[in-house]
């Protein structure tokens, strides 16, 4: 419902400024879609502190400010500023990388206003405005055309389809209906705004949007693990501070030991590692020209089991090119990608010349003399060519030149004298060219239905059967294809109704778009990851499956369903399906749901105005940068600045190796923190009251989950990463056997802890403080053994951040300053030997477990 006030005229015609019009505009939420205001600081705070962990870590700030433990306080706290901080730098740096993006879109539309032609931004636009358009131009708003002059509209980016549609000035709105973001091609037009904003098709659209973003896999995992850590850590806290009081312990003394428990059950480092590891792979995708606009993307596309990818632009290069030609003579193929005029035709398996192959020359010529379409050489930081018009004319232009058939030349001696424009009812062009020698050739190219027939054509039926019987092998092949005839007249070349009768057939053109160079290769690393691709496109079933075959996406035919299928209830269970052809934007949010449904997590991948919807609702959406639209860009999590499938590839491997870190921190600081616990219950039944000292726990912790445990974060990824299938959905982030290792590494640094303590005690050395050292010494060994590529230098923060926390954790026991702040007492050589020997013990015994572990994965996938 337009505001009061509204009546569907320009506004500025009515008295109103056109910063008044914008200004309602943008108050009425009538402005661009996916130009909304970012949320307010106190929103994203909110957001960073909502994690369960990070409120188990607030809760113990809190105790140790009521204990009165400043120092413990100040800690907690820089750690939850810092994760905090990491996270929301990053967030604002990709919102700004998506703004620039979004400078890519025309944000001007040239308007009638006053009776003078205006250009004034598109957000301006009110219905009742009337717009004009032009080759190139950008569809500002939904309109009627009221005006139109060889209007051809490209309409991929709403329905997916490669060919441009031909649009009239009509009552009908089939054909006279212009949509906003869709591009004119070629022609002239004029037409009337009939809604904007949220009242328009992409404002349609974008209502099936509207829910809130949910949760990522890695999110759920994380705050189920953070809620049963921190009712863990309550009950164990609370039986340590009981036994504690039992045995005759202070009050304030237990109270602070329970908490330096929290602090060291409860992985405080997880958010700063997990933050740490997106963020990392965020910079190391932004280096491959992606754009991460929420960090848990990253992790995302490495638990991913479905990709569900978009078919023209994202699979296909959303460039027409001339591959397949046939003459009465025999068949060609045409070599080279995209509109560069660098390739060769190809007859017999070898490439031809003009003078070798006069047949092709002259179906060839025709093709670029019945024409519309100009090719733009690269210019400036742009290196590729461009088409402008319709591309699938740019392409014969392209097909042309590899033969040496230059336009201008070919105008310059046989100049265009009449021509019957191409129109949707006739499917079908001519063009008159003077002949340099006087009369005129005539040239036709169309549909083969349209061209292939009597009178057109003055041809035997034998020669027009086998034309008609390639082109059909062609079109299910998935091909476009184009018909050219021609024949020269004398000078008198009679009325516009006789030009295309009796003339002679050139040949067949085929056209496809074709899939980009590294698609199959990308589509090949996805299956060898395990990962599902499916095409879901608005294009043609047979154009579809034709570039599915071409990928190894589809073995068989009931694989391929159609939008009207689904509609009807006959396409069967929708994950049986890999190619989804003829869909609406509601039915591809259908799809993804009916693979959620059963387990799957879904990426989306696109590039259109359709594809925004399903690309929310997934997963994780992948919208393409340069082709994509505003409305995909603003519903996905990752932005392809590039437009390269191949980032795909890079970002599933970056998430993988993201969650192998996580787990890996896992391990490693639910041993060690599960091992103090275990020193800390089992001492006091040992004869030792306190084991540890709260200062010294801290200092442990400090130590084990601080730099060192946040290295793990950036570990490399381990090599056979990409040729595993993904983990399962329902597997929790403590599955596949996590926390067994993690029991039994606890166990063991626990027992060995205890043994070296008992040791100590009996030779009469200051066992507790051999507790403190071991505990620390084993850990560290523990943390080196959780290399990912432990044979390499990889990650040599790692290395130093160990080699730092053991200097530290000596110095703590030799210095006197530490000494009297942790409570320490010096050790004998002997207890600095044994303490080394476990530390290597401990690195043995990790790594024994980690192949085993990784063993027993590999078994369970195969």
């Amino acid at each position: 419902m337009w505001p009061a006030g509204w009546d569907g005229t320009a506004q500025v015609a009515k008295g109103l400024s056109e910063e008044e019009a914008a200004r309602r505009l943008t108050e009425y939420g009538l402005n661009t879609i996916g130009t909304r205001p970012p949320p307010p600081l106190w929103r994203r705070l909110s957001d960073q502190m909502r994690d369960p962990l990070m409120l188990v870590l607030l809760a113990a700030a809190a105790l140790t400010l009521l204990t009165g433990d400043h120092p413990d306080t100040i800690i907690i706290l820089l750690v939850i500023g810092a994760n905090t901080a990491i996270g929301l730098t990053q967030e604002v740096r990709a919102e700004r990388a998506i703004a620039a993006l979004a400078e890519l879109s025309a944000p001007a539309a040239r308007v009638i206003r006053d009776g003078q032609e205006r250009e004034v931004p598109s957000v301006e636009l009110v219905p009742g405005d009337v717009v004009l358009l032009g080759e190139g131009d950008l569809a500002p708003a939904d309109g009627k055309g009221v005006e139109a002059a060889g209007l051809l509209v490209d309409e991929s980016s709403l329905t997916g389809e490669s060919v441009p549609v031909d649009k009239i000035a009509a009552d009908g709105p089939e054909h006279s209906t212009m949509v906003s973001g869709t591009v004119v091609v070629r022609g002239r037009g004029r037409a009337i705004i009939t809604a904007t904003g949220a009242a328009s098709t992409i404002g349609r659209l974008a209502s099936l949007m509207d829910t809130a973003f949910a949760l990522t896999p890695l999110q759920r995992r994380l705050a189920g693990l953070g809620r049963i850590l921190a009712v863990v850590t309550v009950a164990l806290c609370a039986v340590v501070l009981a036994l504690g009081l039992l045995r005759g312990q202070p009050l304030e003394l237990m109270i602070v030991a329970a908490i330096s428990l929290a602090v060291a059950a409860v992985p405080e480092s997880l958010p700063a590692v997990v933050t740490l590891g997106l963020a990392l792979g965020a910079r190391r995708m932004a280096d491959r020209h992606a754009v991460i606009r929420r960090l848990p993307a990253v992790e995302t596309l490495g638990s991913v089991t479905v990709i569900a990818t978009d078919k023209t632009g994202t699979l296909t290069e959303g460039r027409m090119v001339v591959e397949r030609l046939w003459t009465a003579h025999g068949e060609a193929t045409v070599t080279g990608i995209g509109y560069v005029p660098q390739g060769h035709i190809v007859r017999a398996g070898s490439p031809v010349t003009p003078e070798g192959a006069p047949d092709l020359v002259a179906l060839l010529r025709a093709g670029v003399l019945c024409n519309d379409a100009r090719l733009s050489p690269p210019s400036g930081d742009d290196g590729s060519w461009k088409a402008l018009g319709d591309p699938t004319e740019a392409a014969l232009l392209t097909a042309g030149a590899k033969l040496g058939l230059e336009r201008p030349a070919l105008e310059r001696d046989l100049p265009r004298i009449h021509e019957i424009p191409f129109d949707s009812g006739r499917k079908r062009m001519t063009t008159v060219h003077r002949l340099p020698g006087g009369g005129a050739r005539v040239v036709c190219k169309g549909a083969p239905e349209a061209v292939l027939q009597h009178p057109v054509l003055d041809e035997d039926g034998e020669l027009l059967a086998q034309a008609v019987t390639w082109a059909e092998e062609a079109a299910g092949a998935g091909y476009r294809v184009l018909a050219i005839a021609a024949a020269d007249r004398p000078a008198h070349i009679g009325c516009p109704e006789d030009w295309e009768s009796g003339l002679a057939l050139l040949g067949l053109v085929a056209i496809l778009d074709p899939p980009r160079s590294q698609a199959k290769t990308t589509i090949r690393a996805m299956r060898a990851a395990g990962i599902t691709p499916l095409v879901i496109t608005g294009d043609h079933p047979r154009t579809a499956q034709a570039i599915a075959e071409r990928l190894d996406i589809t073995a068989t035919d009931r694989q391929i369903t159609t939008g009207e299928r689904i509609r009807q209830g006959t396409a069967g269970p929708l994950t049986d399906v890999r190619v989804y052809a003829r869909t609406t934007p509601e039915q591809k949010l259908d799809i993804v749901e009916a693979w959620r449904h059963t387990g799957h997590v879904v990426a989306m991948t696109g590039d259109g105005v359709n594809d925004g919807p399903a690309l929310r609702r997934a997963d994780i959406g992948v919208a393409m940068g340069r082709r994509g639209t505003e409305v995909a860009r603003q519903a996905a999590d990752m932005v392809l600045a590039d437009d390269d499938l191949a980032t795909l590839v890079s970002a599933v491997e970056e998430g993988r190796r993201i969650y192998a870190n996580i787990r890996r921190f896992l391990l490693y600081a639910l041993a060690g923190g599960a091992a103090e616990i275990l020193v800390m219950l089992a001492g006091p039944f040992m004869g030792m009251a306190l084991p540890l000292l709260p200062a010294q726990i801290l200092w442990i912790n400090l130590l084990t989950h601080g730099v060192p445990g946040v290295a793990l974060g950036a570990e490399p990824s381990e090599p056979d990463a990409m040729r595993r299938p993904p983990r399962s959905p329902r597997e929790g982030v403590l599955g596949a056997g996590l926390w067994q290792r993690v029991a039994f590494m606890a166990s063991f640094i626990g027992l060995i802890t205890l043994l070296a303590a008992l040791w100590a005690r009996h030779a009469g050395y200051p066992w507790q403080t051999l507790i403190f050292l071991v505990l620390g010494a084993a850990q560290f060994g523990a943390a080196l053994a959780s290399r990912a590529r432990p044979d390499t230098l990889g990650n040599p923060f790692l290395l130093l951040a160990v080699g730092v926390a053991v200097l530290l954790q000596v110095g703590a026991v030799y210095l006197p300053a530490l000494q009297d702040l942790l409570g320490t007492r010096p050790l004998p050589p002997s207890c600095l030997l044994v303490a080394f020997v476990l530390f290597v013990l401990s690195y043995v015994v990790m790594r024994l477990q980690a192949l085993w572990g990784r063993s027993r994965t590999l078994n369970r996938d195969t």
